[in-house]
């Protein structure tokens, strides 16, 4: 009798070893977590936010998550626009425009449709804010797409 409730003591444990799978594999078995795609941004290379520059300088922008390309001639209807293709938009003394809204052709925006990222721009000394503004080929703002540093231009 002892020796079968032994067994059964036995192979009640195995079961319940079995079916409780809850231990972690060793590092070694465990897969790396996936990478995250990078997030969709548009931004500064330079001047970088704070910065004092000259009132002729180079102003550079950059971009992840997003192809940046020139925007294709003639009038476009809304279903030929490229998804997840941008092309640049700054303005001087500025804010972000709402997600949605055409930028204006007008100042105080200066458009890169030909899928530029840098310009020499001539600014009056003092404090300023720069704003890079994403816009699809219909010049549409898109959501998170927006960035507004502020500089100081020297004497």
């Amino acid at each position: 009798m002892k020796i079968v409730n032994a067994v059964i003591l036995g192979l009640g444990t195995i079961i319940a070893a079995a079916c409780g799978g809850t231990e972690t594999p060793p590092a070694s078995t465990a897969s790396a977590p996936a990478a995250s795609p990078p997030a969709n941004r548009v931004f500064f290379v330079t001047p970088t936010n704070g910065a004092s520059i000259k009132p002729m300088s180079t102003i550079e922008f950059g971009s992840t998550g997003v192809t940046v390309g020139a925007v294709p001639p003639g009038e476009l209807k809304p279903e030929q626009v490229r998804p997840n293709i941008i092309h640049y938009h700054i303005a001087v003394d500025a804010d972000c425009l709402p997600a949605g809204e055409i930028i204006p052709k007008a100042d105080p925006w200066v458009h890169f449709g030909d899928g530029k990222n840098v310009i020499e721009m001539s600014l009056t000394p003092g404090a300023h804010r720069l704003t890079v503004q994403a816009g699809n080929d219909m010049h549409r703002t898109i959501a998170g797409l927006c960035e507004t540093i502020n500089v100081t231009v020297a004497q």
